[in-house]
This record gives C-alpha cells, structure tokens and sequence, in this order.
C-alpha cells in the first residue's frame, strides 16, 4: 500500500483570476482555485498531511500548481501531467448579489482524467477521501473516475468525505441531482452548503435538508449555512453553531476552508462540535481576502480567533 497522506483530494484545479469590487475593473489579481485543491491547502494549513489527484497541462498554469503544492506541503507526487490539454482557468467577480464565476475549463487536463490512471493505492492509503459534485460534472470520464475512486476508498475502508458544489453550468439540474444523491448514499461525510441543497432538494428549511441527507444514508452531515454558521448532525445529534463575525471582502473558497479544516479537526480527535467551531472560524478568516488560496488562515491563527471568541 501506497505512504499516503491522511487526506487524498481528487478534483480540478483552476488558475484564478479574481477582480476587487473597490479596483478599477481593469485589475486582476492571479491567484489559485478548485474546490478539491482548496480543501487540501486548507487541511494543510492546519497541519494535518494531505495530497491531490489531478491531471494539469504542460504550461505556466501547471508549473505554477506545482510550485503552489510544494510550497504549502500539498503532496503531488501522483499528479499527472497532459500533454496538449491546458490547466483550467476561472475568473471571479465582485457585485451586492455577491460573487460569481466565469470558467475557460472545457477539455481541460483535469476533465480528461480516465479511471484507468487513477492512483488506487494511493488512496487505499489515506484516512479521508475527499471529492466534490464539481470533479464529477466536469466531464463523463471525470465522473468514472470519482465514481471508481469512491469505489476504491469504500473498499479500503477509507471514509469518503463529499462536498455537493452544485455549479448548473456543467451539467442540467436533473443529473446534478441523481448523481449527487447517489453519491451522498455512498460518503461517510456529506458537506453540502444551503443555496447549493436547496436547488438540489427543493427544500428550504436547514434541519429538512439535513434530515433528507440523512435519510439518503450519510451518517454525518455537515451543512454550511453561510452567516448563519453551520448545522452538524447525526442520527443521534444535532449541533447549531454560529458564524464567527468579520468584516467579510470574497467569500470565494470559503466552504472548501471548511471542509478542509473540518476534516483536519476530525482526524486530530475532536468532537463534532469543536471541529465545527473551528472549521466556521476558519471559513470566516477566509473571507477577509481576495481569492481562495491566499487568505486561508493557518492554524496559529485559528486558534487566536477561536480564544478570542
């Protein structure tokens, strides 16, 4: 079996280029997206060892992820790189209804990873396997291969951890739905956020949505209600926790800071409702920056917050 680390993400970068509402319209600042990469940036910034599974192209984009992983400790030893297909780009913009994403991604390297590539061992290595309903929409042969990486974490016994990223552009509501439903039945911990559900589930309520996750046989659910914090439940226990309060810029990569350190914090042994806490904090200090990457908080300063609070 594979020296994994303890977190294995499978999904898609993208090179961001994210516009500030208070810029002059014409400024970009270049930064780092894709929800998968996040979560394993954010879990390990809270220090807990993590790696990626992709597929980048041979250009500046993916030497620049590269570099990005090894300066933040991401293991990408198993990242693979395509020889035509370029990286995927997203551009992020700012109004009052909040921010919104563009995407240069259409047969991207990432979208074009097959299962007969993926690293099996290396996931039957880890303790958390984490994916998001974005990898799977990105392409048929995309979602084969979540769908035999799931596969293969399930039969290792390594949990699956699921983020319901729901992005209407990829692929029509109907789909989104089956296949995310399907998906749910078959993690260990669902992360889904409250706009995203929603439109899935037809339902508005938090504690409806998390009882139909629930039902659909994930025994942890961790729903991402935006200002209004989080709600975690179980079959046995339900915990309403608030947001922690900041002068919010972006909020663009803030539920992948969530996950990642949400997770961190399950694997350090916290209890749900210290993981949840901490993984709400983290979010929040994600938000008081442009882009997703640059402004996760590290450990140290989680920990400040959290003492503070």
């Amino acid at each position: 079996m594979a020296n994994s680390p303890a977190i294995v993400c499978l999904g898609e970068p993208l090179i961001e280029f994210n516009r500030p509402k208070e810029g002059d319209g014409r400024t970009w600042l270049q930064g780092f997206g894709g929800d998968s990469q996040n979560v394993a940036i954010a879990a390990a910034r809270q220090g807990t060892s993590t790696g990626y599974l992709t597929s980048v192209g041979q250009d500046w984009m993916g030497d620049a992820f590269l570099a990005l992983w090894k300066a933040e400790g991401v293991d990408a030893s198993r990242v693979t790189r395509h020889p035509s297909a370029p990286t995927g780009v997203s551009f992020v913009t700012h109004s009052e209804a909040g921010h919104k994403f563009d995407y240069l991604r259409k047969n991207s390297a990432a979208s074009l990873m097959t299962p007969e590539t993926l690293a099996v061992d290396y996931i039957a290595g880890a303790r958390f396997f984490h994916l998001s309903a974005i990898g799977q929409a990105i392409s048929d042969s995309a979602r084969q291969t979540c769908d035999a990486a799931i596969a293969a974490a399930r039969k290792a016994g390594v949990k699956v951890s699921y983020d319901t990223n729901l992005r209407l552009r990829l692929w029509d509501l109907d789909t989104a739905r089956r296949t995310i439903d399907a998906t749910i039945a078959r993690c260990d911990v669902a992360l889904p956020s409250l706009d995203d559900s929603q439109q899935l589930t037809g339902l508005s309520a938090p504690d409806a949505i998390v009882d139909y996750y629930l039902k659909l046989g994930a025994p942890l659910v961790a729903l991402k209600t935006g200002a209004e914090g989080s709600l975690i439940a179980t079959a046995r226990e339900r915990l309403r926790l608030p947001a922690h309060r900041v002068q919010a810029v972006d909020a663009t990569g803030a539920g992948d800071t969530f996950d990642g350190a949400f997770l961190s914090r399950l694997l350090a042994g916290d209890d749900l409702e210290s993981a949840g806490r901490y993984a709400n904090v983290a979010a929040a200090l994600s938000t008081t920056g442009y882009g997703a990457v640059t402004p996760m908080p590290r450990q140290a300063e989680v920990l400040k917050a959290l003492s503070r609070a």
